[in-house]
């Protein structure tokens, strides 16, 4: 049993940034991958970041790519997203998840192999 509580989200100005969090209890976090996703109004939930078990190993979706980094703090139990640049593109609800399946080394961006979510922070970005 895995349950994860996500924060940081927020109303800011185009060109500033968030840092996110996901909060995680249960299950061993170290070897869970661990990702975050995004679904704004009248789109589909899209894949945004995702970080292995050990952190070496991230994937990003090409929108957000050298803006937005993910990293684990196995210690903590906690998942960021550090948002840099945000754009109004950017707004929507976040979510993180937990994929405890997938290898060591891997992150996966398919939604159906994540088996815990958050229920989600809200991020807005005005022009």
């Amino acid at each position: 049993q895995v349950q994860l509580v996500e924060s940081g989200g927020g109303l800011v100005q185009a060109g500033a940034s968030l840092r996110l969090s996901c909060a995680a209890s249960g299950g061993t976090f170290s070897r869970t991958a661990m990702g975050w996703f995004r679904q704004a109004p009248g789109k589909e939930r899209e894949f945004v970041a995702g970080i292995a078990w050990s952190g070496a190993s991230t994937n990003y979706t090409d929108s957000v790519l050298g803006r937005f980094t993910i990293s684990r703090d196995n210690a903590l139990k906690t998942v960021y997203l550090q948002m840099n640049s945000l754009k109004p593109e950017d707004t929507a609800n976040y979510n993180c998840a937990a994929d405890p399946g997938t290898p060591r080394e891997f992150v996966t961006r398919r939604r159906e192999d994540y088996d815990y979510w958050g229920q989600g922070t809200q991020v807005t970005v005005s022009p």
